[in-house]
């Protein structure tokens, strides 16, 4: 009897497995006949939501949604039927009990280590429990079988991974093997061995731990590069896992694009399941396209700070903010690109905007340095729209079909729309998100600005400006560099000593000084300000660096007594546009705007002393968006129904039209609104490149 092909049919009593052999202890090593070519039928139903129901008497196929959550003590095994369908059903039944998403637990006890997974449990089935974190793994061991005893529902990996290849066990590749033996008898699903260590231990490894009565995991990092994946694959083939995990580093964006070719390559290979992501920064797009491209499943950490490899996104984040078990192939890829990009809110505020308008989109972190590298993934991927900030906002503009008149007058962008000819146009929405803030507070025609900075940010800033009839200045830590910007504007530089001497109507801080993540990244050269206090002469300092929201030279200002700007209006104003030219579609202002003042008010809570209670109170000004983030931060508040309409960024390229493909969407997770904020008056929607049909992928 082929089990392949039984369908719905119920087997005979006598050919039902026994139940005192557990699972694994059947499933045969390098079975020559791989269930994605003889069982078919089982993969696509599977596929299809479907599952094995066991019982105490039958073996039958039913629907189901969910998967199965098998008890502990019925434990099943195939004696009568022949080791090759016992082979596939039994790697079924693994895969459909597993989600697409497993979190790392992390802790110094077993304690510790259930309070967590306690936790964890209510939003995932699918644990890894770091061993290795634990001062004595095994003395662990009694508490943690009784944990997965009394929650069947779990699916738990046991890994304990040895120093020398990046874990922190430090016991020998034996004592290694001891404890993996050990969980698997406690009850661990699976148990996660690296292929340098079965490499040196006893040929008999594989059969040792499968007859305790768990599926193989066989892991490889390389924590360096991104290389020779086929080659690795082949060392790991042989001992035909359950799961091969080849887990390499992203040190560019298209090091991505190796690992997801590789996973394509080798889908349909063998026995095994693989399972690929890039750690790195540069990695994140692989922890959620990696699914798409053909891997098993992704790890995530339990909460954000209890990361267990370098890149690795908290399980919250990847469920809510990009929305990993929803991606498809239908699903549209947009990202912000530039170095660094890990503080960017930018996921969230259009991740958000995305699930609010009903938009089958993921937005992604995009971390490089090189345009080159971008548009190498961007092309393959490919990805349809992407948010540039710095070092490229210049740099992109060689690589670019068309830009807009704005953008090829101000020669910067932060705007990329791929159109239906594959080809990549370029706008810039910092202008609108800079000019508008401002205007609502006073008339640019005659004033003085001060912009500090001459890279992408403060070009839009010094063209937008002068183009209102402001008298601009430009302060730069490279003179010629100020002096070649404010002949090409119609601008002024200025010299450092006068600044002090001189009163501006809007100070502009267009560098990254003051943002989240820099200081840290460069530790050594860095200034908290680009202004000392005394130099500080204005009625308004606008800061562009939005996170922190209260930045030292807001800090500055506020204590001198000068009404400020923060960079969450201008943050907000130009991600709504870029939505909207990617869409076509007017974008939920309000609703991006709450999300990021939730979020930088929550990253300030952690703070000892808040910015608002640690400066005096600034100069009265009119009720702004900036206003109502400041207070968010300083204390929760409720906001009155504000309506959005879409704001005029007129902009010409080829002519494009934007399809969305519409998907069900899980409800975003409830946000404290943030303070009344003044409604904002705005002119004609997007025109976004034109109209024609989106290719759909």
């Amino acid at each position: 009897m082929n089990l392949g092909d039984c369908g719905g049919n119920r087997m005979p009593a006598e050919t039902f497995p026994d139940p005192e052999r557990p699972i694994a202890q059947h499933v045969k090593v390098g079975s020559p006949r791989s269930p994605r070519r003889q069982g078919v039928r089982v993969r696509s139903l599977l596929a299809k939501g479907r599952c094995w129901r066991l019982g105490p008497a039958n073996f039958q196929l039913e629907n189901h949604s969910q998967p199965i959550a098998f008890e502990r003590d019925r434990r099943v095994s195939y004696r009568d039927c022949s080791m090759n369908n016992t082979t596939q059903i039994a790697s079924h039944l693994l895969r459909s009990r597993i989600g697409k998403l497993c979190v790392a637990v992390i802790g110094t006890s077993a304690n510790e280590m259930i309070e967590k997974a306690t936790e964890v449990l209510k939003e995932s089935t699918f644990l890894e429990f770091r061993l290795d974190y634990l001062a004595k793994p095994a003395t662990a061991l009694p508490a943690l079988k009784q944990f997965l005893a009394e929650n069947g529902a779990a699916t738990a990996i046991a890994t304990c991974r040895l120093k020398d290849n990046g874990g922190r066990f430090d016991g020998s590749k034996a004592a290694e093997l001891e404890i993996l033996l050990k969980a698997a008898a406690a009850g661990f699903h699976l148990v996660d061995i690296e292929l340098e260590s079965i490499e040196k231990l006893p040929k008999n490894t594989m059969s040792q731990l499968r007859e305790a009565g768990a599926a193989v995991i066989i892991s490889y990092h390389d924590f360096h590069a991104t290389k020779e994946l086929d080659a690795v694959y082949a060392r790991i083939k042989p001992y035909a896992p359950d799961f091969a995990k080849i887990v390499p580093t992203a040190r560019s964006l298209s090091d991505n694009l190796t690992l997801m070719k590789f996973l394509d390559r080798v889908e349909d290979e063998s026995n095994s399941s693989v399972v690929g992501i890039c750690m790195g920064e540069a990695g994140i797009i692989s922890r959620v396209l990696g699914l798409r491209a053909g891997s098993a499943f992704t790890f995530a950490a339990a909460t954000q700070g209890e990361e267990t490899a370098p890149g690795q996104i908290a399980a919250r984040t990847l469920l809510e903010t990009y929305r990993v078990d929803q991606v498809d192939a239908a699903t549209k890829i947009y990202g912000v690109a530039g170095n660094p990009i890990k503080s960017s809110l930018s996921p969230l505020m259009m991740n958000t905007a995305f699930r609010r308008e009903t938009v089958n989109a993921v937005y992604l972190g995009l971390q490089t340095s090189k345009a080159e590298d971008l548009f190498k993934l961007a092309r393959e991927v490919p990805i349809q729209g992407m948010s540039i900030t710095m070092p490229l906002k210049q740099d992109v503009m060689p690589l670019l079909e068309r830009t807009d008149a704005l953008s090829a007058k101000i020669g910067a962008v932060n705007t990329i729309l791929r159109a239906q000819d594959g080809k990549f146009y370029g706008f810039n929405t910092d202008v609108a998100g800079i000019v508008a803030p401002l205007e609502r507070r006073l008339s640019l025609k005659g004033a003085k600005v001060l912009v500090l900075g001459a890279g992408g940010a403060a070009r839009a800033a010094v063209f937008g400006c002068c183009a209102k009839g402001a008298e601009v200045f430009i302060l730069n830590r490279t003179p010629e560099t100020a002096q070649k910007l404010a002949r090409q504007s119609g601008a002024k530089s200025i010299k450092r000593d006068l600044v002090a001497k001189t009163h501006f109507d809007v100070i502009i801080n267009a560098t990254p000084v003051g943002m989240a993540g820099i200081a840290k990244a460069g530790a050594k050269n860095v200034p908290v300000s680009q202004l000392e206090a005394s130099e500080i002469n204005a009625r308004y300092v606008f800061d562009l660096v939005y996170n922190p929201i209260e930045t030292p030279l807001l800090r500055m200002a506020r204590q001198k007594g000068i009404a400020v700007i923060t960079g969450v209006e201008m943050f907000v104003q130009q991600g709504a546009r870029q939505f909207e030219i990617w869409t076509g579609k007017p974008a939920p202002e309000e609703e991006m705007l709450r999300v990021v003042v939730h979020s930088l008010r929550q990253g300030a809570e952690g703070v000892a002393e808040t910015p608002a209670a640690s400066v005096p109170a600034a100069k009265s000004e009119p009720v702004v968006a900036s206003k109502a983030a400041v207070a968010a931060v300083a204390k929760p508040a409720v906001a009155a129904p504000v309506k959005a309409k879409a704001t005029a960024v007129v902009v010409k390229a080829k002519p494009v039209v934007k399809s969305v493909v519409k998907a069900p969407v899980r409800k975003a997770a409830p946000v404290r609104k943030a303070a009344p904020v003044k409604p904002v008056r705005r002119k004609a929607p997007v025109k976004a490149a034109g109209k024609a049909k989106a290719k759909s992928r």
